[in-house]
Formats: structure tokens, sequence, C-alpha cells
């Protein structure tokens, strides 16, 4: 980057954004994703992972709730291709975050090779920093500003899991349990606080109605079902909103 690039951003150049997005890793939600992952650990020990295992899945899979259904599978005996369609279903959810997040991060010098990388990078604290962030960030800073929190939230989870991986069995399993729904709940509140246009507060409604009506119904595709048929009500609301509101504006006038 050139020091004209420099200055026009009052001096700040990417090593500058670098560490301000390392720094975040003392924000609240990455705090918070890092509580949980205390939890994680004692799920993981309880489950019968060894701690190689347990500190592998967390820099490979980087998705907690990912993590979760890979053990709970492992755990219900079932056999590689059966975790790996689990583990994939799940992290579907992963690709409109990852179409919503990299082209922010592109410019036209922008390796493909380092967006691919970043990618991995993005779940849901991660997604919910850089859409509330990345604004703020100049364009040509914002992949090395998301590497600085990504890789070293990713990287702290890790330790975390290695750290924790024996000293969290010794907490009593309620506390163990507080740890792990931390991140859930703090998800749901930044979720709903993020959504800008109504038809995500749709989604979001539908979802957590139709959620655990269908637990008790079909529980295997529960978290399917409700997704999809939450997403297609909410998909129908909003048309019908948008379809309502010229002709109401104008018999308003």
């Amino acid at each position: 980057m050139s020091p004209d690039s420099d200055d026009r951003h009052g001096g700040h150049g990417a090593l500058f954004w670098l560490f301000t997005g390392m720094r975040n890793l003392l924000s609240l939600p990455a705090l918070i994703l890092l509580t949980s992952i205390v939890g994680f650990s004692a799920f993981a020990l309880e489950s019968g992972l060894t701690r190689a295992e347990a500190v592998f899945m967390s820099l490979a899979v980087w998705a907690l709730p990912a993590q979760v259904i890979l053990i709970g599978t492992m755990a219900g005996g079932a056999n590689i291709a059966a975790c790996f369609l689990a583990v994939t279903l799940s992290s579907i959810r992963m690709t409109p975050m990852v179409a919503s997040v990299i082209p922010e991060m592109r410019t036209k010098r922008t390796p493909i090779w380092l967006l691919l990388i970043l990618s991995h990078f993005i779940a849901i604290t991660s997604w919910v920093f850089a859409i509330t962030t990345l604004r703020n960030v100049p364009r040509e800073y914002r992949a090395i500003y998301f590497a600085g929190f990504g890789v070293t939230l990713t990287l702290t989870g890790t330790l975390v899991v290695a750290l924790f991986y024996g000293l969290a069995a010794t907490f009593p399993p309620f506390v163990a349990g507080v740890l792990f729904f931390m991140t859930p709940v703090y998800f749901i509140a930044s979720i709903w606080a993020s959504a800008h246009q109504p038809v995500v507060k749709f989604a979001f409604v539908a979802g957590v109605v139709l959620g655990p009506s269908l637990t008790l119904l079909t529980p295997e595709f529960d978290v399917l079902y409700a997704g999809i048929g939450g997403g297609s009500i909410a998909y129908l609301i909003d048309r019908i909103r948008r379809k309502r509101k010229p002709a109401g504006a104008g018999a308003a006038r």
C-alpha cells in the first residue's frame, strides 16, 4: 500500500487495521463465545474425545453448533458418512453469511485465495462483527481488519479448548450448561438487533415459533423444517407487505 493511501486514512495503514481487528478479541461477542467454548470443552471431555481431538475439531470446524452436532453423531454411533452429512447440512447456513461478507472485503487487488481462507473464519460471531464494523473501515483494509479479528478469535478459542479440556470437568453440570448456552442467547439478541429489514425479523419470529413445535412433532428434522418453513413464511409475508405498501401510500396522497 502506498504512503499516499495511508495519508488519505489519517496515516492508518495495514498494521493499524490488523491490530485494531485483533483488539476486538476483548469485545463482548468474542468474550461470550470464548466463555461458551469452556462449556464445549466439558462436553467434549464427557463425550470421550481426547484433548487433541477436541483441539483439532475446534480449529478445523470452527462453528460451535457444528462441533456439537459432530460430537453428538459420533457419540450416537453414526458412521463417518452420516457425521459428514450432518455437519455439512448444519454448515450450509454459513453460506449466506459468507456471501454477504466477502463482497464487502473484496477489492480489485484482493487475491481470491485470501478470500477463500478468510471464509473459513466466518461463523456467527465473526459475521455479526463484520456486518456491524466493516462499514467503518476503508475498503482496502477490510480484509486484513477481518483477518485480525477472525484468525485471532479462532486461535484463541482453540487455545481455550486445550487449556480448559480437563479443568472444565470439575465444573458442576449446571455451570457447564450455562456457559455453553451463553452464546446462543447472545446470538439471538445480536441477530435481532442487527436486522435492518422487516423480512429478517419475520423469519426470526417464525423460526422461534416453529422450532419448539416441530421439536415435538419431528425431532429428527425440526431445525430443517423450521428453517425452510419459517423462511418461506417470512418471504411470503414480506411480499404481501411490499405489494400493499404502494397502494396504501397512494391512498394517503
